[in-house]
């Protein structure tokens, strides 16, 4: 089985928001405490058992130094860097995105 990338972040909790789980999922995952985000896009992605919707936010400012807390690797790239089939295919489109941002 391929082993890919992936940007940070998780399932939302029942009654939590998008901008909520970032926060959370970011403090479980990286352990940092997110001071300034802005909303970057929403895409959903159909795998053959599920349909995904995920947000995407650029983080601005964070408190702590990210590690991967629960044992994941870390990288920083990027968005011309990433090799669009190393993500998961949900993942791979904000590519574009990120990269017309940093044009």
């Amino acid at each position: 089985m391929q082993q890919y990338w992936e940007f940070p972040g998780g399932k939302l909790a029942t009654g939590e928001s998008a901008a909520e789980a970032l926060v959370r999922e970011l403090a479980e995952e990286l352990g940092i405490t997110i001071r300034s985000f802005d909303h970057l896009c929403s895409l959903e992605h159909d795998y053959t058992e599920l349909r995904v919707a995920i947000d995407f936010f650029i983080v601005r400012e964070w408190q702590g130094t990210p590690t991967g807390i629960e044992g994941q690797a870390l990288q920083w790239l990027k968005p011309s860097e990433i090799a669009p089939d190393l993500l998961l295919p949900a993942d791979a489109p904000v590519l574009v995105t990120l990269s017309q941002r940093s044009a």
